[in-house]
């Protein structure tokens, strides 16, 4: 089962926007035509004028009547043709920035068709990721940044660089925040809740654990972080100077909490981040909202986004 995106972009709509992005240019191409033209028309009106002193000057049977008529009507012919090139050089404006913004819309469109749609999707019991989904690259965590130094842990590619650059500032700050969980493949998840239905039953298991192509750990930008005294366990957790720090500062580098209190998914969980980029999760930081909160058509207006 697969999700269907909002943000593909077709071969035809493609190819509707590159022969707009045509038409326009050859517009502009008439209008600098037009343009040039003109310009050289009052060249030839300053010629005239020229030649018209030269033949008074040499001229006994001219009148200065006759005269400063032709300079009137040469005068009256230049203001006109001046006011034309400045109208034509307007509309070449509006063509240049008619332009741009088309070319700007081809941009983003194909920026957003190399995008992953899924990554700022809902998927706590409502969107489905199939059993083939993989981001389309991983990094590791440095070992001093993991809980168990033997096991590799995992986060997609792009979201890595404000993974660690968040890791580093909190270190410098003194705290021990280490990821324990990252990345979960969907069979990964699969094996992981089975162990918990047998450990805890399913009613409990579910109120904590997602079933696989329900997690957000599958799209390898969600971790569980801990300290060295919180351990595997997570009690206690948010009432570390780690989670506190996180509270304050996690959206300066993408990251939102994905379950906090009485939310409607599951129970509370101040250990599980969710990367979404730092222009939505400032929107979530600077309104009190969470990343649930808000309707999926709005979320997605953040996918061009995400990695910038």
């Amino acid at each position: 089962m697969k999700n269907e995106t909002a943000f593909s972009v077709g071969k035809r709509d493609m190819y509707f926007i590159l022969g707009l992005v045509i038409l326009i240019s050859g517009l502009a191409g008439y209008n600098e035509y037009r343009s040039a033209k003109l310009k050289e028309s009052i060249q030839q009106v300053a010629l005239l004028q020229t030649k018209l002193f030269e033949a008074f000057a040499s001229s006994t049977e001219s009148t200065i009547e006759d005269v400063n008529a032709r300079i009137n009507n040469l005068t009256n012919e230049s203001v006109a043709l001046s006011g034309a090139i400045q109208s034509t050089q307007n509309r070449n404006e509006v063509v240049a920035e008619q332009i741009g913004r088309v070319s700007g819309t081809v941009g983003s469109l194909d920026k957003l068709s190399k995008t992953d749609p899924q990554l700022l999707q809902k998927y706590s019991k409502v969107y489905f990721l199939n059993e083939h989904y993989t981001p389309s690259a991983l990094e590791t965590v440095p070992a001093e940044f993991s809980y168990n130094k033997n096991t590799k842990y995992q986060v997609h590619a792009k979201m890595y660089p404000y993974l660690n650059s968040m890791l580093n500032d909190a270190k410098t700050t003194g705290l021990s925040l280490q990821v324990i969980s990252a990345f979960r493949s969907y069979g990964t998840q699969a094996a992981l809740k089975s162990s918990y239905k047998v450990t805890y039953g399913a009613g409990t298991a579910n109120q904590f654990s997602a079933d696989q192509g329900y997690s957000e750990h599958q799209l390898g930008t969600t971790l569980d972080f801990t300290t060295p005294t919180v351990g595997a366990s997570y009690e206690g957790f948010d009432a570390t100077p780690e989670f506190a720090w996180l509270t304050a500062n996690a959206y300066k580098y993408g990251f939102v909490l994905s379950y906090p209190k009485n939310n409607k998914y599951y129970m509370y969980e101040p250990w599980h981040w969710r990367y979404v980029g730092k222009d939505l999760a400032l929107k979530l930081h600077t309104e009190g909202k969470y990343f649930y909160d808000l309707e999926q058509r709005v979320i997605d207006n953040y996918l061009l986004l995400i990695f910038e």
